[in-house]
């Protein structure tokens, strides 16, 4: 598995083990992307939303006759802050990826 996200997210993939690259910018994210499929290797690769909100369009071209890597949108950590209920919006997250509600 691989992640893209920006920066400070990809270091918090980094730190859980995970296998991240950093993108600044969408272009960035797609270059990576094509690079990442390019090379084979990876089942998923998760991609941060707020870069590339629909990575499946972004190499369209070079997954014709591949079935891997599968590609996941995931919401960006920039996204949930601009939120003004941050709380509400992990809660959701969590319930909606779970299937239900955890409180801590």
């Amino acid at each position: 598995m691989a992640v893209i996200a920006d920066p400070d997210a990809a270091q918090g993939f980094r730190l859980a083990g995970l296998e991240a690259y950093p993108a600044a910018s969408p272009e960035e994210a797609r270059a990576r992307l094509e690079e990442l499929v390019q090379a084979g290797g990876y089942a998923l690769v998760a991609v941060d939303g707020g870069l590339l909100p629909e990575p499946e369009r972004a190499v369209e071209r070079l997954m014709r006759g591949r079935d891997l890597p599968v590609l996941l949108t995931i919401p960006g950590l920039k996204e949930a802050f601009q939120r003004p209920d941050v709380e509400g919006y992990m809660r959701e997250l969590v319930r909606r990826t779970i299937g239900f509600d955890i409180k801590l």
